[in-house]
């Protein structure tokens, strides 16, 4: 009969494999997200700059797609600096950008025809160590053309991210495949906070962290970013109520 495995043995492997995965970036700046439920489970305290990250939709709908790039946006707004954009049309709405603390004035929109060219742009962007952020809209992320644009963001003090936008629904299935990103998020819109008087309160997002380099999956219920660019903790959950712990654990990275 085989013996049981040493379960100390297992995690100290276990231990040892995330830290040599993580190891990169763990001396690389980051930014925070200034909730610490969030940015205390990141390497690091937040999300690493010279670093690709990806973000997508929950469901392949319009509306989860929008928090998506609103999100991006937010982690866009906190840092110093032009924003790079990659697109293949021009359908963002300015104003939405700007109410999630990213000032038209900070963007350059580059409309790419397709996304070989907004790749080629986004690659190009990263190497540019004067830019704060450079965001990529892309359908498609294939592991080399991943390994290429973390390479290319290890070369400057900003920040990737991968904005998964799918026109298709066959193509949302890409999303589940491996890319050398160091982070992954799905955002999913929830119920606004309510309002004492009629109107709509503030949004809410659930943010999934579906990957991560050193750390383990998680996912987070968070208010929307304001005009800088910050999420918040929903008041409910601020104020001590009973509910579910705003970030949990679901499986190992």
């Amino acid at each position: 009969m085989p013996a049981k495995p040493d379960r100390a043995v297992i995690s100290a492997l276990q231990e040892r494999v995330r830290s040599l995965e993580g190891g990169r970036y763990q001396g690389r700046s980051v930014l925070p997200f200034g909730l610490a439920d969030i940015d205390r489970h990141l390497p690091g305290g937040g999300l690493a700059l010279g670093a690709l990250h990806e973000v997508a939709g929950g469901a392949n709908g319009a509306v989860d797609g929008a928090a998506a790039a609103l999100f991006a946006a937010g982690i866009a707004a906190r840092t110093k600096g032009k924003v790079l954009w990659c697109v293949t049309r021009q359908d963002l709405f300015a104003p939405a950008l700007a109410q999630a603390g990213l000032s038209p004035d900070r963007v350059i929109f580059v409309e790419a025809g397709d996304e070989k060219s907004v790749l080629a742009c986004f690659e190009e962007g990263l190497r540019h160590n004067g830019l704060g952020a450079v965001l990529g809209e892309l359908a498609r992320l294939p592991m080399t053309a991943s390994r290429r644009l973390q390479l290319a963001a290890e070369t400057s003090s900003g920040i990737g991210i991968a904005i998964r936008r799918w026109r298709r629904h066959a193509d949302a299935t890409d999303f589940g495949q491996p890319t050398a990103s160091v982070t992954r998020w799905r955002v999913s819109v929830l119920p606004s906070r309510p309002l004492p008087v009629p109107g709509v309160g503030r949004a809410r997002w659930r943010l999934e962290l579906i990957r991560c380099r050193g750390a383990e999956s998680a996912d987070f219920e968070v208010e929307a970013c304001d005009g800088k660019g910050r999420l918040a903790v929903p008041s409910a959950m601020a104020d001590g109520s009973p509910q579910k712990e705003i970030g949990r654990r679901i499986i190992a990275a």
